[in-house]
């Protein structure tokens, strides 16, 4: 509990997360604020067009996470941090915790925000009526979390700032699209990537039936990759000099 306290003190008294957590809210619930009021009467009934912008607060929530940690190796203050804590890896676990905490509180006030937003604004039934509605909107601050994981894993692998926040965001953001367009293989390869994964398991329900994964198997699978590549960072930390 000690080491969760300190990264908590270390997140919340720096200005990044913050303004990270302000553009988060104010992307996602912006896109549905916008599509509310461009949507033609009676055709915004699709629960899951609300979070449309969910995209791109992730992005955000990857840049508070890679922040996190690179910031911390950047000034050297991971070293005061591993001098004080030996075990490397227990406080890049405690770090990893708070900041997916975060993101998963993020994330769920974003996207309920988004959704009531568009249920105040439009004259469609969008109550959250089924399982799969639930998890397009209650999913978000789950993937936000894990997305989070991700980010981390890749600062504390590369270290700075710059080359981890160029790194996740142009993989999330463009790198699995691309992939699509490999000759014969590209759209196998494409519904196994991980963030493609992720969408469908907030997308979902009948649309989603051709996907190779179910829901829930999708989730699992954005985890289990998420926490295979946070092994690897942690070996990583623990082998090379801080």
């Amino acid at each position: 509990m000690t080491l969760l306290a300190v990264e908590r003190i270390k997140l919340f008294t720096t200005r990044s997360p913050w303004w990270c957590a302000l553009a988060a809210l104010a992307v996602v619930i912006g896109f549905a604020a916008i599509i509310s009021g461009a949507a033609p009467a009676g055709e915004l009934t699709d629960v899951s067009l609300t979070q449309f912008g969910y995209g791109f607060g992730m992005a955000v929530i990857m840049v508070l996470a890679a922040l996190s940690v690179t910031t911390e190796y950047r000034f050297g203050t991971i070293r005061t941090t591993f001098q004080a804590v030996p075990n490397r890896t227990s406080a890049l676990l405690a770090k990893t915790g708070v900041v997916a905490m975060l993101s998963l509180v993020i994330g769920e006030v974003a996207a309920f925000g988004a959704w009531g937003l568009a249920s105040v604004m439009r004259p469609e039934d969008l109550m959250l009526n089924t399982t799969a509605e639930w998890i397009s909107v209650a999913g978000v601050g789950v993937v936000f979390a894990l997305a989070s994981v991700i980010a981390i894993a890749v600062g504390i692998l590369i270290r700075h700032s710059a080359g981890a926040i160029s790194l996740v965001l142009i993989y999330a953001l463009a790198v699995e699209n691309l992939i699509q367009l490999i000759p014969k293989i590209g759209k196998d390869i494409y519904d196994w990537m991980p963030f493609h994964v992720a969408d469908r398991f907030l997308t979902g329900g009948p649309a989603a039936a051709d996907a190779p994964l179910s829901q829930a198997g999708s989730l699992a699978y954005f985890a289990g990759f998420a926490l295979v590549l946070l092994v690897i960072s942690l070996v990583v930390a623990n082998k090379r000099d801080a």
